[in-house]
């Protein structure tokens, strides 16, 4: 990973039982093969693919939902969420890890994936990687781009033909949809 700018100030993430990712205080841009911007108190639409066109059976995205649950109100704010057949899209807010500073997308990412990962390869009695290294994200711009967002994510799964109305979607999360 090659670091563009990187102001952040302060002790490392990595001491005392520290996960080694650092937490984000200032606005930062890096790189691998996508451009990712973070900044402090930010909302982002994410979006993460499974690996050499795996397919995630209903109970491999009962995993993956249920692993995106579990951190939300602990490392951010949910939005909204979908588990498709081959991704995944979020809307989300990083929640603060020390004063001042937030968690990281890499650090919520790699919570959600190396768990929905290594359970989903347990349960298949196989091996290997269930996810692209490499994710997708973008910082939302405004109340009429987030409506924009969590209206793509509820469509998404009508859009391709797996369920009529996007309520009968069993993998599908959206803030304030019953």
């Amino acid at each position: 990973m090659r670091i563009i700018k990187d102001k952040i100030v302060g002790q490392s993430a990595n001491r005392g039982g520290g996960t080694g990712f650092q937490p984000v205080r200032e606005f930062k841009i890096y790189r691998r093969n996508l451009p990712h911007w973070q900044s402090p108190g930010s909302v982002y639409f994410i979006t993460f693919r499974t690996s050499k066109d795996t397919v995630l059976p209903e109970s491999a995205r009962d995993i993956v939902f249920n692993s995106i649950l579990y951190w939300k109100d602990k490392k951010f704010n949910l939005f909204g969420a979908v588990v498709m057949p081959d991704h995944a899209h979020l809307i989300l807010q990083p929640l603060e890890k020390f004063p001042e500073s937030f968690f990281s997308l890499a650090e919520i990412l790699h919570s959600i994936k190396s768990y929905s990962s290594n359970q989903i390869n347990k349960m298949l009695r196989r091996s290997g990687a269930i996810w692209l290294d490499e994710s997708f994200d973008r910082i939302v711009r405004g109340e009429s781009e987030l409506l924009e967002k969590m209206n793509y994510i509820m469509n998404n799964p009508v859009k391709i033909g797996l369920v009529g109305i996007p309520e009968d979607y069993k993998w599908l999360y959206l803030e304030g949809l019953k």
